[in-house]
C-alpha cells in the first residue's frame, strides 16, 4: 500500500506492508524507494510517528543514494577509444575480431579480442571477467601485503571475494572469515584500496564503528582519513 508523509518539509512516499512481524522495521532501498512492514495491530498514527522519528536518517540515507545516481557509470558500448579507469590510470580500449574471448592490459591500452565484433553481450562478458580477474588479483596483493599487521593480534587470513556492490567498498565477516570488497574498487589509487583493506581487517578486531575502532584504524593506517577522503572524490560509495 502506497502511503505519503511529511518529513522535515518534504513529503515521502512509502509503502507500506502488513505482515506477521513484531517490530516495525524500515528499509531505505538504493532505487530511493521506501518500504516499512508493520503487524495488522500497529495503528497507522503509531507508523506516521515512528517514520518522523526516524525522519533525518530517511532523508539522510535517501539524499545518499540521490547523490550516488547521479555518479553512476554509464553503460559501456564497448568500443575502439572507451575509456576504463583502472587503478586510478584511464586506459583506452582496442577492439579485436579473433579467434579467442580474452582480453588484457599492457598499462596503457585494453585489448579485448572477442570471436564476434559486434556482439555487445560478448564483449561485456569477457570484459567483466577481466576486470573481476584484475581486481581480485591486486585486492589479493593488497590483503597480503596488510595482512601482517593484523597476525600478530591472532587474526587468520580470511578468505577474499570479491562482486558487485551497491552502496559499500568493502565488507567483513568475522566469524566466517570472509572479506567482500567492491569490484568497483579497482578503479580506485592503490593507496584508497590499502584503506578500504585496513578497514576490513580492523573489523576483525572490532566489529562496529566505534571510538576503539578508529582507534585501531588510526593506529594501523595514520593517514587513513586522506585515503578515505580521496576515495570519496569517486563519488560511488560510502563505507
Amino acid at each position: 500500500m502506497k502511503r505519503m508523509i511529511e518529513l522535515n518539509g518534504r513529503v515521502i512516499e512509502y509503502d507500506l506492508e502488513r505482515k506477521n512481524v513484531k517490530n516495525l522495521n524500515l528499509r531505505i532501498k538504493a532505487d530511493q524507494s521506501v518500504y516499512v512492514s508493520a503487524n495488522h495491530t500497529v495503528s497507522e498514527k503509531n507508523i506516521q510517528d515512528f517514520l518522523q522519528s526516524k525522519s533525518d536518517y530517511i532523508l539522510k540515507a535517501l539524499d545518499r543514494y540521490a547523490e550516488m545516481a547521479k555518479y553512476t557509470p554509464k553503460s559501456k558500448l564497448y568500443v575502439d577509444g572507451e575509456s576504463f579507469r583502472i587503478l586510478g590510470h584511464d586506459l583506452r580500449l582496442r577492439v579485436i575480431e579473433g579467434n579467442r574471448n580474452i582480453a588484457f592490459s599492457d598499462g596503457v591500452f585494453i585489448t579485448l579480442t572477442v570471436k564476434e565484433f559486434n556482439n555487445r553481450e560478448l564483449k561485456q562478458r569477457t570484459m567483466d571477467k577481466w576486470l573481476k580477474n584484475q581486481c581480485l588479483d591486486c585486492i589479493q596483493n593488497v590483503c597480503e601485503a596488510v595482512y601482517p599487521k593484523f597476525q600478530k593480534y591472532g587474526v587468520e587470513f580470511p578468505e577474499i571475494r570479491v562482486r558487485n556492490m551497491i552502496s559499500r567498498w568493502g565488507s567483513c565477516q568475522p566469524k566466517r572469515k570472509i572479506l567482500t570488497f567492491n569490484i568497483a574498487l579497482l578503479e580506485a589509487p592503490l593507496s584508497c584500496i590499502e584503506y578500504v583493506a585496513t578497514h576490513e581487517f580492523v573489523h576483525f578486531l572490532q566489529p562496529d564503528h566505534s571510538r576503539k575502532f578508529y582507534q585501531y584504524l588510526s593506529m594501523f593506517m595514520p593517514d587513513w582519513k586522506e585515503r578515505k577522503n580521496e576515495l570519496e572524490q569517486l563519488n560511488y560509495y560510502t563505507d
